[in-house]
């Protein structure tokens, strides 16, 4: 039975709670109990959440990547970025390369390969409002995305180590701060992109906000996070100079986004902004991380399977990167970026098909729980009933009204500060009100 009960839990990534697996197995709750506390001691399931809320999931294990094989075209940028620097011809940023790219008419990705990744990438059951397969696996793509994406820039926390900041606010022991801090970062900004999916696009506004929320408290100048940089930059490893007039930076970016904005395919924009983001390196610093979470912009307006980059193997990715830094070709990197894309297709497909199908009164009051739960937080107030039920009224249909308020208390008396940015709280006004409710004499 306790291999069932693991494959059983295996099949839902969200977790199961202990009443849905006594309806599961005919077995006395205790037993059931018991065999879950011995797993989870084993490390074979975690627990998630407290009390009547906790839910038993399944521990996912972090294995090796396969080996990426290149094309010829790729394999022969790989043989000229390795070698010594002092080979290697120095060189700055090359206005042609962007001026050059016609939108629509020019392409990065061919189109083989482009319908090859839509095939992968679609999600079925036709057209649907923009970002929904993003929310259907928002919980494992937070996770996941905020993981390999730190990872990248040498964050040291394993994917336990961030499932259990993002879900239970819980830090690493023996970790530096600013890795918690990345992560939570990059948490932020993902549902940025998925709650505001019908305003983000390839704008000033979008990028630039989506480089704040990364940046967050990890610069050493903080007005530096949303704004153009001013300075010039030097990247390791390379022999290649980024651009240092602030003017000319601020016309090559409007130019960018403008480009971008016009390309149609969401594969070949995807793509080519995670190029010349990076190339361009508009930012301070932070720019990598922007490029890999600008790149999902597409895939969460057009319903397609998000890139995760959990499997982007390091040191292709790092080589693919020197490849357009130097010599203005995107060959390796555009194969990292298939076979990457590949990989995040068969792990979030297998994810959204386990998936239960989503509530339909909180998918129809989702702004109105922001809202609500919002209030209660900013306003200091306690969680009742009468309250919550007061700015409900207005904004919820008569009939979810009932249902709404119980929603709305739950979701109170389960926040933490792993889960406070889906309704744009800030830590700060958590702590506030976690204070307050503290202080509060006991009802007599």
């Amino acid at each position: 039975m306790t291999e069932e009960v693991i494959r059983t839990i295996e099949a839902h990534p969200g977790g199961l709670t202990i009443e849905q697996l006594e309806a599961a197995f005919d077995v006395p709750r205790r037993t059931l109990q018991r065999r879950l506390a011995k797993l989870v001691s084993m490390g074979r399931l975690r627990a998630i959440g407290r009390a009547r809320q906790r839910r038993y999931a399944a521990v996912v294990a972090e294995v090796r990547p396969e080996e990426l094989t290149a094309s010829l075209a790729g394999q022969e940028v790989r043989g000229l970025v390795r070698r010594p620097l002092i080979q290697r011809t120095p060189v700055g940023y090359v206005t042609a390369f962007l001026d050059g790219y016609r939108p629509n008419r020019d392409f990065y990705l061919d189109a083989a390969t482009r319908g090859r990744l839509h095939e992968l990438g679609r999600a079925p059951g036709g057209e649907r409002p923009a970002g929904t397969y993003a929310r259907q696996i928002l919980s494992r793509l937070l996770v996941d995305l905020s993981w390999a994406s730190s990872r990248l820039e040498g964050n040291t926390y394993t994917r336990l180590d961030t499932q259990n900041l993002i879900e239970l606010g819980r830090r690493a022991p023996g970790k530096d701060q600013r890795e918690a801090q990345m992560i939570l970062n990059h948490k932020a900004a993902i549902e940025m992109l998925v709650e505001d999916v019908e305003e983000v696009r390839f704008n000033r506004y979008t990028v630039c906000n989506l480089h704040a929320l990364l940046a967050d408290n990890l610069l050493a100048d903080p007005s530096a996070a949303g704004r153009l940089r001013k300075i010039e930059v030097g990247i390791s490893g390379t022999v290649y100079q980024p651009l240092a007039i602030p003017q000319q930076l601020e016309e090559l970016f409007d130019q960018l986004l403008a480009k971008a904005s016009a390309i149609e395919d969401p594969f070949e924009q995807a793509f080519w902004v995670m190029v010349h983001l990076r190339y361009l390196q508009p930012f301070e610093d932070v720019n990598k991380r922007v490029s890999r979470l600008a790149a999902n912009i597409p895939f969460i307006k057009h319903n397609l399977a998000p890139l995760s980059f959990v499997d982007v193997p390091e040191r292709d990715y790092i080589d693919g990167l020197l490849g357009v830094y130097e010599l203005q070709r995107v060959e390796l990197l555009r194969d990292v970026f298939s076979w990457a894309y590949e990989r995040s297709c068969q792990r979030y497909t297998v994810v959204r098909d386990a998936l239960p199908q989503p509530d339909p009164l909180r998918l129809r009051n989702r702004e109105q729980l922001t809202e609500v739960v919002g209030a209660i937080v900013r306003d200091d107030a306690p969680i009742d009933d009468a309250r919550i039920r007061e700015l409900a009224t207005p904004i919820v249909a008569p009939q979810d009204l009932d249902e709404f308020v119980a929603m709305a208390i739950s979701e109170l008396a389960g926040l933490h500060e792993g889960n406070v940015a889906r309704y744009r709280l800030r830590l700060s006004e958590l702590r506030r009100w976690s204070d307050a409710a503290r202080k509060k004499p006991p009802a007599s």
